[in-house]
């Protein structure tokens, strides 16, 4: 199963344990907080501003972010990173012991959760070419998505599980995972990066022209960023699984792995038959996939018919984060490949955190079903303006340069 030429490479192994174990921790945290938060205060926007205060800190350091990245020692910064995770863990696990877990305080942790990824992403995201050859480079984070996918697929499924046992065990949970994983980066041995000219106003804005200079960068964030702002519904699972669906937080659990069973399934095909032509092409298809699953997501009434839609927008969404973080990784020097994968980070966490207001705004408006029903079609329509838009992506064959 394990692709052979990614066998001798050490520190890639250490790294992809450090993943799976960080993002199965991270989704079980998130089941708990989204769960929690809805107990409290049985608030659609409140589950919709946990996202968007995730997503603030994003905004504001996506720029001295990317700029540490390329200045500094990239694993070592992951580590710090995990490390701080597993102070947020232990801090909800205390809380929860004595009482005190409160919507504010959630609310609270959201923006420091916010804050560390804004640094643990591009980090993250900027590591892994330093550990394998360019040649095996797309293989290798096929690969390094399938770990991933598994740990969301585990960890929501877990989370779910042991809410039943209670928020002081998960949480506790949750601080052993981050600290293994933070050791395990610790272990890491990469390239150190090459001297930085000093930081000044111009290094800290040059991810962004980057990107805005490169049609097919640019093209394929954006599309990533639009249709999953439009068809996001993950911040409101905790209200499917409780009033539409009637699953409870076992269900809940289900629910939140379901889209990284369909993701691990593609990752895994991924990694075996990576995209080799019409990239672009596949790129725009699997978008118009993920919208019409949304669609179907959202108007389903049967448990199972909405697990299956869910693994149908994971699949889809694999094939888009494979082809985008591909070409982040390969068309950026290295010199500002950190500040380039904050701005990628920026653009996820758009997605992801505002997304998750954003179905929480419409939902509190016009209900979850017709909010994550209309953003299906959002992002089918974008997927067919997007080779208007952007004709360098939609006509763009080779995914890897010969």
């Amino acid at each position: 199963m394990i692709p052979v030429e990614l066998r001798p490479y050490r520190s890639y192994w250490l790294l992809w344990y450090a993943r799976l174990l960080g993002v199965a921790a991270q989704q079980m945290m998130m089941v708990a907080l989204g769960w929690q938060l809805y107990a409290l205060s049985a608030s659609a926007w409140d589950l919709g501003l946990l996202g968007l205060l995730q997503f603030g800190p994003a905004v504001v350091l996506v720029l001295p972010a990317g700029q540490v990245v390329d200045r500094v020692y990239r694993a070592r910064l992951l580590s710090l990173c995990l490390g701080a995770l597993a102070v947020v863990a232990a801090l909800l696990s205390l809380a929860a012991h004595n009482g005190l877990l409160s919507r504010e305080l959630i609310l609270s942790l959201a923006l420091i959760l916010g804050a560390i990824k804004a640094f643990q992403m591009p980090a993250q995201q900027a590591t892994v070419p330093l550990l394998v050859p360019t040649a095996v480079l797309p293989r290798a984070l096929a690969f390094s998505s399938m770990g991933m996918q598994a740990a969301v697929i585990g960890g929501p499924a877990l989370g779910g599980l042991m809410l039943v046992l209670g928020p002081t065990t998960l949480f506790g949970t949750c601080t052993a995972a981050f600290a293994a994983a933070a050791l395990l980066c610790l272990r890491i041995e990469h390239a150190r990066p090459a001297p930085a000219p000093r930081p000044d106003w111009h290094t800290l804005w040059a991810g962004v022209r980057y990107v805005r200079e490169q049609p097919v960068l640019l093209g394929a964030m954006a599309l990533d960023l639009c249709a999953v702002l439009l068809g996001g519904a993950t911040a409101l699972l905790p209200i499917f699984a409780k009033d539409v669906l009637h699953v409870g937080p076992q269900g809940l659990g289900l629910l939140r792995g379901a889209p990284a069973v369909g993701a691990l399934a593609m990752s895994i095909w991924l990694s075996r038959n990576p995209i080799q032509r019409r990239a672009g092409p596949k790129l725009l298809l699997a978008v118009a996939a993920y919208g019409l699953a949304t669609l179907v997501f959202g108007l389903s009434s049967w448990f199972w018919l909405s697990l299956l839609a869910l693994a149908g927008t994971g699949a889809a969404d694999m094939v888009s984060v494979v082809v985008r973080n591909t070409l982040v990784q390969l068309e950026t020097p290295d010199d500002k490949r950190g500040r380039v994968s904050a701005v990628n980070g920026l653009f996820i966490n758009a997605s992801g955190q505002l997304g998750e207001f954003e179905s929480g705004a419409t939902a509190a408006l016009m209900g979850p079903v017709a909010s994550v029903a209309l953003g299906g079609v959002g992002a089918m329509l974008l997927a067919a303006l997007w080779g208007r838009w952007f004709p360098a992506l939609a006509q763009r064959d080779a995914l890897v340069p010969p």
